[in-house]
């Protein structure tokens, strides 16, 4: 049984900002604990200085408990905003720059977003200029339309009085935010669902609940973390994967962390990585694979472990980190619990499992119609989150009922260790026998290790459904799926019908195949039989 440090909730009752505060005093105010791509270092004393300076110009423009929407890349400057956004008592409203016009529009609409900050040279560099156009041009309310704030202009109007009280606030820190308990379950930060299941939902995270996150996966990981790693981070944290374990978690226990602007450059983070020797990267499947593709001979060398999530760890990509001697631990979590709520360790690690649940969470099996392996889980503690905003809805907080959250998955429990059997919503029902996509999909995996599959369900008069596999492999074959099936006694029911060969399957800003895309191909193109 591997071996968990304690997690004490009720030192978790703070505020963000109040935990950084307590970061800084515990590891020093010279300690280095952020880097971006530029270079540029902050120690958590210029961290606590820059959030309170810009925090306070900020909170000049917009209300206390007002959500403010980021559009901001991994930079330093995003870490700055966010913690002094908490600072002053608004909420982050973290929108995804690559979710689309739409999908922004009804980000900022759901949360009553009346102040977008963002940065000049960000919006020319990724081309967003229509982006920032459309929601400028959105109504809130009658007559209220959305104020983008660009932080050129911010800084620009920062003068030596702002940081004169920036100073002094900051060495009055300890008694300035002593009261950090009573706003502990206030909103801190909204997150957004996809949309792939309809229109994306606001998700509120209290500050409970992130730094709850944050030291639950700090303390399931003891002995395997300390501040003397270095973390990569590529993943945007507009996404709870890239927000929380890859950036918070670090940075209020004392580990250096270095963001990456975007994780598809698959050339530059290698090389980044072994230019700061970092020992911990955070990553996808996907990107795992295209980072281990592009990199040089030892850039990756540094790296002892690799902490993936949002998707299923292939074997292939085992493998191929397996040569640098790195050491791939696989979890799971969901953005409604900020995210984490498993992953195994270097103690404790069972490759195709999401590995034990980290300290805190209370889980319940509920049994799910025609499955006979596991059931739907359904989790509560101090991680999930305060509540959904509904885009029908916008600005209501719909709480989960009791503290669980339904988190949709099926899985498995054994000795401790979760498996991931698939979502309840990505099942098939064929000729009356409940067929899991993603079993599908690992069965395509097995016979064409290097390629991406997904299998999406079509409707089919005579079977109820039937099984299109979607898959970049342009050399795919259903008598070769179909074989390898038999010779596994998997029944040839599962076996699609189809397959559809694409140049490149769909993926989301945070690293996840992105089903809503994949489906839309699965339905406009022919599938070769």
């Amino acid at each position: 049984m591997s071996k968990t440090a304690a997690f004490d909730p009720i030192s978790a009752r703070t505020t963000l900002f109040a935990a950084l505060l307590d970061a800084k005093r515990r590891h020093g105010a010279a300690k280095v604990v952020l880097e971006d791509a530029e270079r540029q270092t902050l120690t958590y004393g210029r961290l606590v200085l820059g959030s309170l300076v810009l925090g306070g110009k900020l909170a000049g423009l917009t209300r206390p408990g007002q959500a403010v929407g980021v559009l901001l890349p991994n930079v330093n400057g995003l870490a700055v905003t966010v913690f002094g956004l908490n600072a002053y008592g608004r909420v982050a409203a973290m929108l995804n720059f690559t979710a689309g016009v739409r999908n922004l529009i009804s980000a900022v609409k759901t949360g009553l977003v009346e102040t977008v900050v963002t940065s000049r040279r960000f919006i020319e560099t990724a081309n967003l200029g229509d982006v920032v156009s459309a929601l400028a041009a959105t109504e809130i309310s009658p007559g209220k339309h959305v104020k983008i704030v660009y932080l050129e202009q911010v800084r620009t109007s920062i003068g030596a009085l702002d940081k004169l009280s920036g100073a002094a606030r900051s060495a009055l820190a300890g008694m300035l935010f002593a009261d950090a308990a009573s706003r502990a379950d206030k909103t801190a930060v909204i997150l957004y669902t996809s949309g792939t299941e309809g229109s994306p939902k606001g998700v509120a995270l209290t500050n409970t609940n992130l730094v709850s996150n944050a030291r639950q996966i700090y303390a399931h990981a003891a002995g395997m973390l300390s501040p003397a790693d270095t973390v990569m981070n590529p993943l945007p944290m507009f996404h709870s994967f890239g927000l929380t374990a890859a950036t918070l978690m670090p940075v209020l226990n004392g580990l250096k962390t270095v963001l990456y602007p975007s994780p598809l450059h698959y050339k530059q983070v290698p090389k980044l990585i072994g230019d700061t020797k970092a020992t911990v990267l955070f990553a996808t499947d996907t990107f795992l694979q295209g980072y281990g593709r592009a990199a040089n001979d030892g850039e990756l060398n540094s790296v002892r472990f690799v902490i993936a999530g949002a998707e299923r760890v292939k074997d292939a990509t085992r493998a191929m980190w397996s040569k640098t001697g790195t050491t791939i631990l696989e979890g799971y979590g969901a953005t409604e619990c900020s995210p984490v709520l498993a992953c195994n360790l270097p103690s404790g690690n069972r490759p195709g499992s999401v590995g034990r649940l980290i300290p805190g969470i209370e889980p319940r099996l509920h049994p799910v119609e025609g499955i006979t392996e596991g059931g739907k889980l359904v989790v509560r503690g101090p991680n999930v989150m305060a509540g959904y905003i509904l885009a029908e809805r916008p600005g209501v907080l719909v709480k989960p009922e009791g503290g669980w959250h339904d988190t949709g998955d099926i899985v498995t429990i054994d000795d401790g260790f979760v498996t991931i059997r698939g979502r309840a919503k990505r099942f098939a029902k064929i000729a009356g026998e409940m067929v899991s996509l993603a079993a599908v999909e690992m069965l395509a995996q097995d016979v064409w290790p290097d390629h991406q599959h997904v299998v999406i369900p079509l409707p089919d008069p005579k079977k109820g459904e039937q099984l299109v596999l979607v898959t970049d492999n342009p050399l795919a074959q259903r008598g070769e799926l179909l074989a390898h099936a038999q010779a596994e006694g998997v029944p040839e029911l599962w076996v699609p019908r189809s397959i559809q060969i694409v140049e490149q399957i769909p993926v989301l800003g945070s690293g996840k195949v992105d089903l809503a895309a994949t489906h839309a191909l699965a339905r406009q193109t022919r599938p070769t039989p």
